[in-house]
């Protein structure tokens, strides 16, 4: 999984569990909303900032958002060490 993927995954979900739409989460990101969709749509690559601003509103760290799922399969584990 690309960290573009990884990203989208992680900001639609923990926006979704904070309960806040893309433009209310852009709007407190100082993000145009557009932009939100795009990044969960996989469309754009998020600067470190974006990222930072992003994560500070979600209350996680920047971390938190380029996280990859963890996988049980060994396949996998040799894909991505």
């Amino acid at each position: 999984m690309e960290i573009r993927e990884v990203l989208a995954l992680n900001l639609r979900s923990l926006r979704q569990a904070k309960g806040l739409s893309q433009e209310e989460l852009a709007h407190q990101a100082d993000i145009d909303r557009t932009y939100i969709s795009a990044l969960e749509r996989s469309v754009y690559n998020a600067s470190i900032d974006v990222v930072d601003r992003l994560a500070r509103v979600l209350g996680v760290e920047a971390a938190e958002l380029l996280r990859r799922p963890q996988s049980n399969s060994k396949l996998d584990s040799r894909d991505n060490p």
